[in-house]
């Protein structure tokens, strides 16, 4: 149902082409980004948060930790993660398919600067078979995000600068 809804979603936009089926894709970043023919930096991760007990996305570069100050100045909270098992859940897409496209209504959908650094990124669309290719514009429009934050750590700009 998740992939299928997000196949809708870009079906709609005109953009279902973006979308590449995959035997596999991996289960880290790393392995995602060997399959697709990418850097590391270029998948666009997903992760969900409870916040005030209500589910938060941040999807940010794949080199991109979540720095635990940012995250709190940001959030007001500790950055918890969802439980694994709950993350379909909350969400609406099972861990490795987790996108910030045809989420439950409720879940709020953030992007890390992280990400502006490229013009393209690469992203989970909806089960771990299927991916999308995307600018940063349109990750922004069509993942209906409700901002920009900073909450990474370990990312780099520019020659290897530490943003």
């Amino acid at each position: 149902m998740s992939y299928e809804s997000v196949k809708a979603c870009f079906e709609k936009a005109g953009l279902s082409g973006r979308i590449t089926e995959r035997e596999r894709t991996g289960d880290t970043v790393e392995h995602a980004a060997q399959v697709i023919g990418c850097a590391p930096a270029e998948i666009a991760k997903a992760m969900s948060f409870l916040v005030d007990g209500r589910p938060v996305m941040v999807v940010m570069a794949g080199d991109g930790k979540v720095n635990s100050s940012k995250f709190k100045r940001r959030f007001h909270e500790k950055p918890v993660m969802i439980p694994w098992d709950q993350v379909e859940e909350r969400i609406g897409h099972a861990p490795g398919g987790v996108c910030p496209f045809a989420v439950r209504e409720g879940v709020e959908v953030y992007l890390d600067v992280s990400l502006k650094r490229f013009s393209v990124i690469h992203t989970a669309a909806g089960t771990d078979m299927a991916t999308i290719r995307l600018t940063v514009a349109e990750l922004e429009k069509h993942a209906h995000a409700a901002g920009w934050v900073d909450v990474c750590k370990n990312w780099f700009v520019n020659e290897g600068m530490p943003a």
